[in-house]
Order: structure tokens, then sequence, then C-alpha cells
């Protein structure tokens, strides 16, 4: 057998190749846009891509379906209740496919969305897709209704957990992504590992599952609904190639370079999100328009490269191109945190939390204000308005980098914390104990 995982470290998303290699066949599951990584594994499997299989209408990545069909000709294959504007062929609850001497048997698991199927390979492991993660379970709000949907993956996951302890689990997510919050940082397991530890399996009862899966605090991102569409909507084509460009007049420039460089030296409205930070992708979604003219400063064509792969990956298919070159006439001085504690003690800065509210309860400078970084674009120099020089901080300065970077195109007198956060925070901070709370 031929078996392949891939890996998207940006978004937490997983895909697979599986094969027969005496048959030099084999399918994919759950492919990502860019597609090339697929069919370099496939040649040197010595296998061709018969099928995709879609465990499900995924929201948080833009499938890479659309190019195998157009391309290649390959059929997709979906459950009926994802409602495809696009050919496929059906799959239902018990069907097999094969390909060459493996069987995959499709199991219809309802909950993170109502056409959610596993596939359980050779009768040995099994491809969970958005339903069971290690350590956690998919977030059930994203289709329909958090409630009905919980309900949905209360019963399938215990259908799961009727395979043997012996199965291999390979989820559609590992940790980093948005759909699952527990998430340990392997990327596979075993039924009986799950059955043991995994947090989501913990509850025994339908009501109490429920109450727990349902009230789901991650935030969802903005881009759910449009890669949703691009995905059940006709098939999407490859991208156009990104051009080096030497008029980025109009544009929201997105620099993906380190925040220290962009601190050194940036176009005049420029937004920082490092394609190195962690998340590049997902942060990205957050504070930007798909719609609007986006054009990328980077450090090379490479770095270019990738970045439009990241933000191709969640529906933002038309970028207008990149620079290496462009005019830096703004600089950002960045601050530590013993020089906050001397402004801060002359009551001469105002400093703004951009973490997330669960993270700010843990502990946060007192006085400060609090909006998530994500949010920071839609309020722009609303989010304080006291007048006072603002200095963004978050748990790294990975998120105050980018917070900093939207003000001061806002014109506000931002500095960001870029090398440490609250936890390097000497000073005293303030936790907020929720009732009901102990400890």
């Amino acid at each position: 057998m031929v078996f392949r995982q891939f890996v998207d470290d940006d978004l937490g998303c997983a895909s697979y190749l599986i094969g027969d290699a005496g048959a030099g066949e084999a399918v994919l599951v759950d492919p990502a846009y860019a597609i090339d990584q697929y069919l370099e594994a496939a040649e040197r499997e010595r296998v061709r891509i018969v099928r995709v299989l879609e465990t499900h209408t995924h929201a948080d990545h833009v499938s890479g379906h659309g190019r195998f069909a157009l391309e290649h000709g390959v059929p997709v294959s979906v459950h009926p209740l994802a409602e495809p504007e696009f050919p496929f062929d059906p799959l239902a609850d018990a069907d097999e496919v094969r390909v060459g001497a493996v069987a995959i048997s499709v199991a219809h698991t309802p909950g993170h969305r109502p056409e959610h199927c596993a596939f359980v390979i050779d009768g040995s492991f099994v491809l969970t897709g958005d339903s069971m993660f290690v350590g956690d379970a998919a977030r059930p709000d994203l289709a329909v209704d958090a409630h009905e949907g919980a309900e949905g993956l209360f019963h399938s996951l215990r259908r799961l957990t009727q395979l043997p302890d012996a199965y291999e689990v390979f989820p559609g997510h590992v940790a980093g992504s948005l759909c699952g919050a527990a998430m340990r940082p392997d990327r596979s397991s075993t039924i009986g590992a799950e059955k043991r530890t995994n947090a989501a399996l913990t509850y025994d009862d339908l009501e109490t599952f429920v109450g727990a899966s349902a009230s789901v605090s991650t935030p969802r991102p903005p881009t759910t609904a449009r890669v949703v569409a691009l995905n059940r909507g006709p098939f999407v084509p490859a991208a156009a190639e990104l051009r080096l460009l030497t008029d980025y007049r109009g544009a929201t420039v997105l620099d993906v370079r380190a925040p220290d460089d962009h601190a050194a030296g940036h176009a005049a409205g420029a937004i920082s999100v490092p394609l190195d930070g962690g998340s590049f992708a997902t942060r990205s979604g957050f504070v930007l328009d798909p719609d609007e003219r986006i054009v990328l400063h980077a450090s090379t064509p490479e770095q270019a490269e990738r970045a439009a792969r990241g933000l191709r990956a969640i529906g933002f298919l038309e970028l207008a191109g990149y620079v290496t070159e462009i005019d830096a006439t703004e600089r950002t001085r960045p601050i530590e945190l013993r020089e906050l504690e001397h402004l801060l003690e002359k009551d001469a800065v105002t400093v703004l939390d951009v973490r997330e509210k669960d993270e700010r309860d843990t502990g946060y400078i007192p006085g400060s204000v609090h909006m998530p970084y994500r949010l920071v674009r839609a309020c722009g120099a609303g989010c304080v308005e006291n007048g006072k020089p603002v200095v963004t901080i978050c748990e790294s300065g990975a998120r105050a980098g980018i917070a900093a970077s939207i003000l001061a195109a806002a014109g506000v007198d931002a500095r960001p914390v870029l090398h440490g956060g609250i936890g390097d925070w000497d000073g005293h901070t303030v936790a907020f104990r929720r009732c009901g709370s102990s400890g």
C-alpha cells in the first residue's frame, strides 16, 4: 500500500495519498489548492491519482479538487448532502471505494457538517477528517446551528470509537487549526489512545456533550463563507502567475517580511503579517478583505510565492502581485517591556492588549484597553481615543506587530512590543475570575 500524509503547518490541515503500488493507482483525500506536492509524490511512488475523495466541504482552505478535475480529468467524490455545484460521484454510508487491492469504506459521520464522512482504509486505520482529532473533536458551528451540529457529532464520535482500539487515527486537522481547541501536537493516534485521552470523549451523555461542544469560543475566520462557496461551487482553476510589480499605488500592501524588517522601513499604510511568524494565512484572513487589491512586499521572489500560496489557500486567489523594492518612508520603533513600565509610570501611553478574551482573563496589565488584533482594522483609530501614543502587546509579539501596523496605517502613533509579551511582564497584572470558577 502507498500511504502519505501531507500537512500544511500554517493552517494545520492534513491531506492523504492512498494507493496500490502494484496497480499503479491512488486516491487523494482532502487535497489542498496547491496540488504540485501530490503530483510529485505520486510520481515518486509510481502511481496515478484516479480519484479525489472529500470528507466534506471545507471551510478553512480552498480544495484542490477543482484543479485535479480541470487539469487532470480526475473525478471527485463527496456525500450528496454537500450539495455541490460541480460534477461529482456520490458517496453513501457503507460504500466501498477500491483502488487496486486497497479497500476504502465510507462512514457517514455528520456533526461538523451534515455531509461529513470518514474513511476506513483496508480494515486497519481510519481517516477521521473533521470529526475526531488527536485530543479533541471538530467544532460543530460552521454549517448548522451549534447544538444541532454537536448532537450529530456526539453520535459520530461514538460510532468511531466502536472501531478496534488498534486502528490508527489520521485526522483532517492537526494542532494549529482553529477547528479544535485542545488538539495535541501528534499527527496521528489510535482509537484506543483517543478513548483514553481525548477531551471530547470524556462526556458520557448527549446533553452534557452538546452543552460543552456547542459553546465554541474560538473565533470564526471571516473567510469561512467565501471558502465554503468556492469549494461547493464550480471547479476553481489554478490562479494566475504572481507578477513582479513596480507600481503599487492604490493597493493594500501586505508586508510579509520579518517584523524587525518592517519596523526598519516600510511603505506608508503597509500591514505587517510575517510569513514566518506562524498562522500566516489565518492571521492575514482576519485583517484583509479578499476583494481589495493586495500587493505583497517580500524580501525575495521565493518568499512572495510562499506568501501567495498561503493566501490562495484561504480564498485570496486574485493577488495583484508583489514587490521586493519599495519606497520605505515609514519607520516603527518597537518598545521593550522595561521602557513600557517607565512610560506607564508617567501615564504617557495607552496599552492595547490584542490577545483573545480568554487569554486576557488569565492576566492583564491594569488600565490596558482590550481589542483582539483581528478586530483592530475594523475599529481603526477609534480603538483608542485618548490621544496618547499606543503600545500594543500580546503573548509573544507577533499579533502586537500586526495590530501596531494596522493602527499606524490609520494614523495612530503605535508602537509594538515585538520581543516578549504579557508572560514576560514583571509588573502587576490582574486576572479575571468568572462567576463559579475556583482558585
